[in-house]
């Protein structure tokens, strides 16, 4: 379960032309030149008996209860008109598959999750394994804004067709932008949402450039942006690695942004403070 939109690098001012809504789908920003070393280290290999327990029990244990809650959402699918029933199983899937990786987790700055009833909740995207940290940690029902390739993957994909998620096709343009006014009507219907701005995980543990789109979706709907940082989940399951390196993970949310006081000619300074705010709950939980 992964999420927002992606795009082209912003062209300078002295462009004379400009496509509508490209600011949308575009990164805000190179990458940092030098990202805070103290933010992520890559985990050292594990001792054989972890290996063999990560590949022979953790990794199919994980598969056998994807597909176990995946088919119950689908069941519930057929008489839960709200989401409420598969919202809860999606919250047990996300415990079940972290008390299986052993990787317990602290919530931090609880307060900041509920202090508005309607908002966008924003976070780094460091692993797989943040969908069901984020699943587990949130108190209230929610959708994502999530990458349309995932909704090709067998239950997983159709746990989020079925139950109302909303799908970003990276590659349009405009199939992305009627997504985000997908995101906006959920909004001010008053069902919260969940987005990862750097629109797929990172390569290397530091933070990537931010899409416009959570920024724009904000905007939109005059709802504010809780900022959370998860810490740990790097570490626990890297990109293109299989094994699980099980430590604690930490959720810490920020507080809300609030938005009413931007336009759609300013998303990118929202989406600068947000990808500031996200960074600073990074560093200053890892002493950066």
């Amino acid at each position: 379960m992964n999420p927002t939109p992606a795009n082209l690098t912003p062209k300078p001012k002295t462009t004379p032309s400009r496509q509508p809504n490209q600011d949308l789908i575009a990164p805000l920003s190179a990458p940092d030149p030098d990202p805070p070393a103290t933010q992520y280290t890559r985990p050292n290999p594990l001792p054989l008996r972890y290996r063999l327990a990560s590949n022979f029990l953790q990794a199919p244990l994980f598969g056998l209860a994807t597909i176990a809650f995946g088919c119950l959402s689908l069941l519930a699918s057929l008489f839960d008109k709200n989401g409420q029933t598969q919202h809860r199983i999606a919250r047990i899937w996300a415990r079940a598959t972290l008390q299986i990786s052993r990787s317990p987790v602290t919530i931090c700055g609880r307060e900041n999750l509920t202090k508005h009833p309607v908002a966008i909740y924003a976070a780094n995207h460091a692993s797989y394994m943040d969908t069901p940290v984020i699943f587990a940690s949130l108190p209230m029902q929610f959708r994502i804004l999530a990458r349309h390739q995932l909704w090709r993957v067998p239950f997983i994909g159709w746990h989020l067709k079925r139950s109302g998620q909303i799908p970003i096709n990276q590659d349009n343009a405009r199939a992305s932008v009627a997504s985000l006014q997908l995101g906006v009507k959920a909004l001010k219907a008053g069902m919260p949402l969940f987005v990862f701005p750097e629109g797929g995980r990172t390569p290397d543990g530091h933070l990537q450039p931010f899409m416009n789109g959570v920024s724009y979706v904000a905007v939109r709907a005059r709802v504010p942006i809780i900022p959370i940082a998860l810490i740990g989940t790097y570490e626990l399951l890297p990109i293109h690695t299989r094994q699980y390196f099980p430590r604690p993970l930490y959720v810490i949310a920020g507080e809300p942004i609030p938005t009413t006081e931007y336009t759609t000619k300013t998303l990118d300074a929202l989406t600068t403070r947000l990808r500031e705010a996200i960074a600073s709950l990074c560093e200053a939980c890892s002493g950066g």
